[in-house]
């Protein structure tokens, strides 16, 4: 297997688990109906585990491009090969959640809400607010980065490693996902939302495209500082490229809070629609 189908395969994976959780938890006449934040969290956990055990010897199981850009700017991935990589996870998530849609094909007509069948595919805020969701998403995203590096460095089990890192995934939905839905990984929003744009789902409703952006740029300039301020306070190895990517996190900011300050209201907000 080469490593652009790793990416692809082990994304689609993960948002078929992903995906498929929020769409038990919330489409209605599913059995999984109602039980919640703590199930749709573990489901999302235990995706990416099972993603990374499937792929991680063919690719290393980035399933993330935020994770890809933090890894390149730390020299510990090739930048010639970053464009690969993020194509394989978008279109990865794209197929994984034409899936999702396709394993609950009857549900969608059962369901009235247009934001809850949005929020199968992608992420929306609880409050709206440019400003505070693009914090949100880079502080979970720096979190994710500064994470899986750490667990990297210690030594487990042989096979151990994704798992742990699942529990990283759960915990961060816990403790930081009930801002944004906890995003933290540009394809895993951007990819299903483009596909639930394409699908013929029955009384869909707005891809909420005004939002879109926030889950992009906040993952790859949180993830990618993450990546940036392990190696600087971590191992002692500060580079050019952490100060760069700090200006460009308060330039951006701040040309949020000047420019848009709050988002607006009138979207189909998305429940339950986590990682």
């Amino acid at each position: 297997m080469t490593s652009f189908v790793a990416e692809l395969v082990g994304t689609a994976l993960l948002i078929i688990f992903g995906g498929g959780v929020c769409a038990g938890v919330n489409l209605k006449k599913s059995f999984a109906q109602n039980s919640g934040w703590i199930v749709i969290t573990m489901g999302w956990g235990l995706g990416v585990a099972i993603a990374a055990y499937a792929v991680g010897q063919f690719s290393g199981a980035h399933l993330n491009p935020a994770l890809t850009l933090a890894l390149a700017f730390n020299g510990d991935f090739p930048w010639a090969d970053v464009p690969k990589y993020i194509v394989a996870q978008m279109l990865g998530a794209m197929i994984g959640a034409a899936i999702v849609y396709l394993h609950y094909l009857p549900h969608w007509k059962e369901t009235d809400d247009p934001g809850v069948k949005l929020g199968v595919f992608a992420t929306s805020p609880a409050v709206p607010s440019y400003f505070a969701n693009l914090i949100s998403e880079m502080i979970g995203t720096f979190v994710l980065v500064l994470g899986i590096l750490a667990i990297g460095a210690n030594k487990f089990a042989d096979g151990l490693n994704p798992f742990i890192v699942g529990f990283l995934i759960v915990a961060i939905g816990l403790s930081l996902g009930g801002t944004t839905g906890y995003a933290i990984n540009p394809a895993r929003d951007l990819g299903p939302r483009i596909a639930h744009f394409l699908l013929p789902i029955p009384g869909k409703g707005s891809s909420n495209w005004s939002y879109a952006w926030v889950p992009v740029v906040g993952p790859i300039l949180g993830g990618s500082f993450g990546g940036l301020f392990y190696k600087a306070i971590f191992l002692g190895k500060m580079t050019a490229a952490f100060w760069y990517v700090l200006i460009a996190i308060a330039a951006v900011l701040a040309f949020t809070f000047i420019s848009q300050g709050k988002a607006p209201s009138s979207y189909d907000k998305p429940k339950n629609a986590f990682m």
